[in-house]
């Protein structure tokens, strides 16, 4: 947990914060990325937010996803793989400001990963994506990740997966759908606070 003098001398727009509504910032949950890749897209921030909220519409551009399930409201597992090949693995969205940031983690143990996705609008009215990733490997996996090249071969489809999403976004024109809560520590933020809960038991009627 980052202290509060910590929080006031990040900076803000760079890894490891995030600017809050009220002009603050507070830590990110990425603090370390071997991934940072960025597109362009020629559509408002709102369009490209909204689309990438689409978790389960990921298979129709992506050429690795091919399925995604949403559990819970913040869980979603995800099902990837080349031909035959197939792995599944549940990730957590832990933030999520609509039309700004999104970040998440993956809940497995090996390799653990962590991940943010950030939207900006571009002079030109549309919106740059960027995308940052952490994968933390074991044992002999762990040493070969820390090599250039390693990163290299895994900034690679993470770039194509994002030129693709570009392609299909700016196809469609607009988005099929959108959820814009906002997620705090991997809970969702509800704008009116939950009544509480009688203590009387509720019988069953009819």
């Amino acid at each position: 947990m980052a202290h509060e003098d910590d929080a006031q001398r990040a900076v803000p727009h760079t890894p490891g914060t995030r600017t809050d509504g009220d002009g603050g910032t507070r830590r990110r949950p990425l603090h370390e990325r071997h991934v940072e890749e960025t597109v362009e897209v020629a559509v408002p921030v709102r369009t490209a937010y909204n689309q990438w909220t689409q978790f389960k519409a990921f298979p129709r551009f992506s050429a690795v996803v091919r399925g995604v399930e949403q559990v819970r409201p913040t869980v979603t597992v995800w099902t990837i793989g080349y031909g035959p090949l197939r792995h599944r693995f549940a990730v957590e969205t832990v933030e999520q400001d609509p039309d700004a940031y999104l970040a998440w983690r993956g809940l497995e143990q090996s390799p653990r990963h962590q991940g943010e996705v950030e939207f900006r609008p571009t002079e030109s009215g549309g919106t740059a994506i960027t995308v940052r990733m952490f994968l933390e490997p074991r044992g002999a996996a762990r040493i070969l990740t820390r090599s250039s090249r390693a990163a290299r071969l895994t900034a690679r489809p993470v770039r194509g997966e994002l030129t693709r999403f570009k392609r299909f976004i700016e196809g469609l024109g607009q988005e099929g759908g959108a959820w814009r809560g906002t997620i705090r520590n991997g809970r969702v933020q509800h704008d009116r606070p939950e009544p509480p809960r009688s203590r009387v038991a509720q019988w069953p009627v009819g």
